[in-house]
């Protein structure tokens, strides 16, 4: 896989559909706030529009990103039940060490070593979950069906067409980049979230186009 052809693309696609056009970069960022105009804007995209899709049937456009929150919603279970338990035990530990004090170490070590592999197991989970979802969203959208959102068998064997370790360094450099840009920004005193939200349809574009990019390098489905 040409990773630089891969960031180059979607970089590029993003690029062509916002500069210069300045209307839908502004429709894009109300877009971003209202979320779910902006989630059915990105099921155009991965449905393969090989242009930046148009801003318009805002109606339909809500509809299907209110499917695509779901089924990321449904994926997010699982992660958001382990954040609440660990959650849940950092509070009780904190608790207790503050009633207990000193006391005892070897049970302030269990409850904190307690703490630490709930959050591990925490990391993990999160990362498979996102590993699966990168690809079940395009999926989601090619097929327009929730059952196909969640057909793992389908999902694994198209991830192994594209092979595991490539998806997986292809992911890998997705999240950096768009981590880094987003890193730079928050660091800007005062300006820093709103220049984030200037740039945020750049970033939607480039990440849906990316990802359509790597579902497609599998070959036909």
């Amino acid at each position: 896989m040409e990773f630089g052809k891969l960031v180059k693309d979607s970089l590029g696609y993003a690029k062509e559909g916002l500069v210069g056009k300045w209307i839908n970069w502004i429709l894009l960022i109300v877009s971003c706030i209202i979320f779910p105009f902006v989630l059915g804007y990105i099921m155009r995209i991965y449905r393969g529009a090989s242009k930046a899709p148009e801003l318009n049937e805002w109606g339909g456009m809500f509809i299907e990103g209110i499917k695509l929150f779901i089924v990321v919603l449904i994926y997010a279970i699982p992660i958001i039940i382990i954040e609440l338990a660990v959650l849940g035990s950092t509070f009780i530990t904190t608790m207790t060490l503050k009633t207990a004090g000193h006391e005892n170490p070897a049970q302030m070590m269990n409850l904190i070593g307690g703490v630490l592999f709930g959050f591990i197991i925490l990391v993990i989970v999160s990362i498979i979950i996102g590993l699966i979802l990168a690809t079940a969203v395009v999926r989601f959208a090619r097929m327009n069906s929730f059952g196909e959102a969640f057909n793992f068998n389908a999902i694994f064997a198209h991830i192994g067409k594209i092979d595991f370790v490539s998806y997986l360094v292809a992911l890998i450099i997705m999240v950096i980049i768009i981590g880094v840009i987003e890193v730079i920004c928050m660091m800007i005193p005062y300006i820093g979230w709103l220049l984030l939200l200037i740039i945020l349809p750049l970033l939607v574009l480039f990440e849906a186009r990316y990802l359509t990019l790597l579902y497609e390098s599998a070959g036909p489905v």
